[in-house]
């Protein structure tokens, strides 16, 4: 893969992302623009498009017995716990469902009638919220901060200690995050081209053992390209999201065809429910494999500051429509208490767990922490980046076959 000289701010960069502009004929199109043949490494300058992005998550609970107090319930679940949430004898399965239903909200909703999701903070403590406490349970991940501590970090399958992933004990007893559950792999609306992550090496002299390379992180600007059965193109062409929120560069260094990158913060974006949203991760980092064919498939992880992490994934709060406007507020209220109840919990239950399992970035006034470690793992593939402004404004830069040429 390799950089080519473009005009403006033109350059291709070396991409792992989700999205993709010119397959096919868009790569020949470069290469009549008098582009190199494209090769796993060209000029020190390797990319990629993310093509999957899932949470590291463990074993089946019910499979490990790593939730012995059960599961957590959603708030139909806990009113079935009551006894006016008690079936009724001779009640129809079709009218003990509609009560369930018009009863959905009696623990979603305070005495002053503020909604939980979206005031979690004015919520009482959700006693049927559980999370995964074991400690020996292993789960594959990086070390994020050089500490081993035997009660909150895990050992990984391959005997790599400290690994950090308090997101996972969050929502590890929750059945939507088992590992057939829908929770755990977002991926697919990168596929849609909803929304994609690019990265780029460069200053690569040997893809086995390299002691510094350069490793770019950015939001795509366009969806990924696809083949007739929906699976991603290698060496397509994606443009970089211009705008300098979701961009990231840092160092990193290839020991035995593994990438290991410094700490940087980085965003990227998302799309639930038609509605626009960001994952922020403070000292983000990957931990991957680079192969010589030009794949990638390893860890991303970092600390999601909690805040930003539930506003963003459970609450909705800070969701935006497509225009950049801020959601409508019957879609945000719609969208987060729908997703707990088919998710199998509550809103207030799970940003409790976030704050209790918190374990960077202390508060310099409460001490208290206001991050939590989370990890992710991907795949990628070979993929040629162009840093141009894709505004209407530069329609030029656009072939006759609405391509970039």
């Amino acid at each position: 893969m390799s950089l080519w000289p473009l005009s403006r701010k033109g350059r291709i960069i070396a991409v792992l992302a989700g999205a993709g502009l010119c397959a096919g004929g868009g790569y020949a199109a470069w290469v009549a623009h008098g582009g190199m043949t494209a090769g796993p490494v060209q000029n020190g300058e390797l990319g990629f498009v993310l093509t999957n992005l899932a949470y590291v998550e463990g074993p089946d609970a019910a499979v490990a017995g790593s939730c012995p107090d059960g599961m957590s319930k959603d708030v139909i679940q806990i009113f079935q716990t009551t006894p006016a949430g008690a079936r009724r004898p001779g009640e129809s399965d079709q009218d003990y469902s509609d009560r369930l239903e018009d009863n959905r909200d009696v623990f979603a909703t305070g005495p002053d009638g503020r909604n939980y999701c979206a005031f979690p903070a004015a919520a009482p403590r959700d006693s049927h919220f559980r999370t995964m406490d074991r400690a020996n349970i292993r789960l594959a991940g990086i070390d994020l901060d050089g500490e081993h501590s035997a009660r909150t970090d895990f050992v990984a399958p391959d005997g790599t200690r400290g690994v950090d992933n308090q997101f996972f004990r969050a929502t590890g007893c929750s059945r939507s995050y088992q590992p057939a559950g829908l929770s755990i792999n977002f991926g697919q609306t990168m596929l849609t081209g909803e929304w994609g992550v690019l990265i780029s090496l460069s200053d690569v002299d040997d893809l086995a053992n390299d002691s510094s390379v350069k490793v770019g992180f950015y939001a795509n600007a366009d969806p990924i390209s696809l083949s007739p059965t929906r699976t991603p193109l290698p060496y397509a062409t994606y443009a970089l999201d211009q705008d300098p929120r979701f961009r990231a560069e840092t160092g990193g260094r290839i020991v035995d065809g593994v990438l290991t990158t410094d700490p940087v913060d980085f965003r990227f974006r998302g799309v639930t429910n038609s509605m626009h949203v960001e994952r922020v991760l403070r000292d983000a980092r990957v931990r991957a494999t680079v192969t010589a064919e030009g794949a990638m498939n390893g860890y991303l992880a970092g600390f999601a500051p909690i805040d930003a992490l539930y506003e963003n994934q459970f609450g909705f709060n800070k969701a935006l429509t497509g225009a950049g406007q801020p959601a409508p507020a019957p879609l945000i209220k719609n969208t987060a208490n729908g997703a707990a109840r088919v998710l199998g919990f509550t809103c207030h239950g799970m940003y409790q767990a976030f704050n209790r399992l918190a374990d960077a970035y202390p508060d310099p006034e409460t001490g208290r922490n206001t991050a939590i470690s989370i990890q992710y793992t991907f795949s990628a593939i070979n993929a040629f980046l162009v840093d141009v402004d894709t505004s209407s404004e530069n329609d030029a830069l656009v072939g006759n076959a609405g391509q970039r040429p």
